[in-house]
């Protein structure tokens, strides 16, 4: 009725005489997807349960193209938010630092005795790391090995020789 008297009345004017809003009449419904959007979109979200929620954009793009399915991150991406998939992430391991030995062989002078017979005759250390406020930090612990009792340690930041000294 308003799109057959368009040429007589403006299209405001109908809608306020009908009391229905203009963006009714102008409202038209998305398209449906095609059956290749659809494919696509199927697939996208079977790699992505797939890998137990921990694919993003990048690593769904790589399985899309071993199925020889090409699409773009930015695509994927929209198909990933319409459907609320967002992928889960670790967080950072602690990776041991890997440092050329700048110093001589020891020997095994301790021969696997850890029981004494007197006091501070053996004092022993271990470097250990903990977690503080998201950053590794280093602990040194010196033990007496004739009753276990913890004699000592030291904190930093850096594993470093002053550490243990």
């Amino acid at each position: 009725m308003i799109r057959s008297n368009a040429h007589k009345y403006s299209v405001s004017a109908m809608c306020s005489v009908l009391q229905l809003p203009k963006s009714t009449y102008y409202y038209k419904p998305k398209p449906a997807l095609n059956p290749g959007e659809q494919k696509l979109e199927d697939a996208v979200i079977q790699i992505f349960r797939d890998s137990r929620n921990n694919y993003g954009t990048r690593k769904i793009r790589v399985e899309l193209t071993k199925r020889s399915i090409q699409a773009s991150r930015r695509k994927i991406g929209k198909i990933m938010k319409r459907h609320g998939l967002v992928s889960s992430y670790t967080v950072a391991q602690y990776r041991p630092y890997k440092a050329a030995p700048n110093e001589s062989k020891t020997t095994n002078q301790l021969q696997r005795k850890f029981s004494q017979d007197e006091p501070y005759a053996v004092v022993v250390s271990d470097l250990t790391y903990v977690r503080v406020d998201g950053k590794w930090n280093y602990v040194c612990l010196f033990v007496d090995l004739f009753n276990r009792e913890m004699v000592g340690y030291s904190c930093g930041q850096r594993k470093t020789a002053e550490l243990v000294y």
